[in-house]
């Protein structure tokens, strides 16, 4: 199989990252043209693709590919999402929409808005179908892409792929959209590489807290004003988190990692059935990531209050976002949240939510094509360990069509470039996007 030119298929990925393709949560304010140049410069830069592809346009910008197989049955879905965040740009070392290459060698990185979410993924999956395509590959089974359009917002696009697809009787084999990458030294004491795939993702909801008070002149303030109850709250909040514990699948993940942990970590990841209570309490102290893959989180995120420096606010608001560990529901989380503020003032409302995904299988055949997939394209040396998805993608609407649906970002991403995500100076290695690639072909060629 012809492999695409590395230059070349950099290039597209640079063209394709000048593209502001910003999402915003008021969806009046989203430059859309810009959703259509992107539309218009795949089908331009992707022309093999689009000449055996079928290809819809669905809820207005995401964009649906089917590439026929030999079987219609258990297709392989493909995920992405075209849009990215917004950006600061005084914070950017380079401009975030200019997708500049810094350094030289296995050292040059692509510095962009979306290089690693999520259009490095699109990218590369597109590169691996075009290199495919010219080949004169075809597939075992139907392969889809999607690609919706607003997943850092509503993720209503992907929920209407989903809606499209389930209409006309498709049910997944595979599904794969981003989530955990290849990574070293994100859990203590193991040697290896290891290739982290959710095989769930936590729920997330924002609770609204709002305190209300007659306002007036900050000269004349009441004992408690609404702003200092609604602080008290968020103290109390802050100060009682969630229960730590182990899942199945977090303890299904020390147990693959167990052997390639360093003594004493090695004994104690293995015999976690036993010991997970403990270091359930432990975990949190070693660093957010692990904190996060052991407790549901709560943290403030939007503050509110008085329009000037000299009126007491008559409301005081509060937006707190909330990701639910597998077990826990949007209902129980609420009670708990209601019962540590424990202020019948300070008025609780669910904004919008949604429970943690269904657990997808780290056994059988659709698992074992991506850890092949990782050996052969990553590196033979890289350990393949189901954990929980952090953040929420739109994978979590595939789950109505699949029970095998994964999250998993084929790039080998240093503790500093995953820091980067939805942050300044986001950035890839040239060379591990470009493995990304291969990772993509691996996968598709094995369907």
């Amino acid at each position: 199989m012809e492999a695409p030119r590395p230059d070349a298929a950099v290039d597209r990925f640079r063209e394709l990252l000048r593209i502001p393709t910003i999402s915003h949560a008021d969806e009046d304010v989203i430059d859309w043209a810009a959703f259509d140049v992107f539309s218009t410069t795949v089908e331009r830069l992707y022309p093999l693709l689009h000449a055996h592809l079928e290809r819809e346009v669905v809820a207005g910008h995401s964009l649906l590919y089917r590439w026929g197989g030999r079987s219609e049955a258990d297709p392989l879905v493909l995920m992405a999402h075209i849009d990215v965040v917004p950006v600061v740009e005084k914070d950017w070392q380079h401009a975030p929409f200019e997708a500049v290459i810094v350094g030289e060698g296995d050292a040059a990185e692509i510095h962009a808005r979306g290089a690693i979410d999520d259009k490095g993924s699109l990218v590369a999956i597109l590169e691996a179908v075009e290199g495919l395509v010219a080949s004169g590959f075809t597939p075992a089974h139907d392969v889809y892409l999607a690609f919706g359009h607003n997943e850092e917002t509503a993720g209503g696009g992907a929920q209407a792929i989903v809606a499209l697809l389930g209409s006309r009787g498709v049910r997944p084999g595979l599904v794969l959209d981003e989530g955990g990458a290849v990574v070293e030294g994100a859990v203590p004491g193991v040697t290896v590489p290891t290739a982290m795939v959710g095989v769930a993702e936590r729920g997330v909801m924002t609770l609204l807290l709002t305190v209300y008070e007659a306002g007036g002149h900050a000269s004349t303030p009441p004992a408690l004003p609404a702003t200092a109850r609604l602080a008290r709250a968020i103290h109390r909040l802050h100060r009682r988190p969630f229960p730590p514990r182990i899942t199945a699948p977090i303890r299904a993940m020390f147990a693959t990692l167990a052997p390639h942990t360093r003594p004493p970590l090695r004994t104690v990841f293995a015999r976690m059935g036993v010991l997970g209570p403990v270091m359930a309490r432990i975990f949190p102290r070693l660093g957010p990531e692990l904190n996060a893959m052991v407790r549901t989180t709560a943290v403030v995120t939007e503050l509110s209050g008085a329009p000037g420096e000299n009126v007491l606010a008559a409301t005081a608001r509060a937006a707190v976002n909330i990701r639910l560990l597998t077990g826990d529901t949007v209902a129980g989380v609420t009670e708990r949240v209601r019962r540590v503020i424990a202020d019948d003032a300070v008025e609780i409302e669910v904004r919008h939510a949604s429970d943690p995904s269904p657990v997808s299988p780290w056994r059988g055949e659709p698992w074992r094509r991506i850890a092949t997939a990782v050996s052969v394209a990553v590196g033979a040396e890289v350990v393949t360990t189901p954990y929980i998805q952090l953040g929420a993608s739109d994978s979590r609407w595939f789950t109505a069509l699949s029970e095998h649906v994964y999250r998993f970002t084929p790039f080998h991403l240093t503790r500093s470039e995953r820091d980067a995500l939805h942050s300044h100076d986001e950035r890839i290695r040239i060379a591990s996007w470009l493995t990304g690639i291969d990772f993509y072909r691996a996968l598709l060629a094995a369907s």
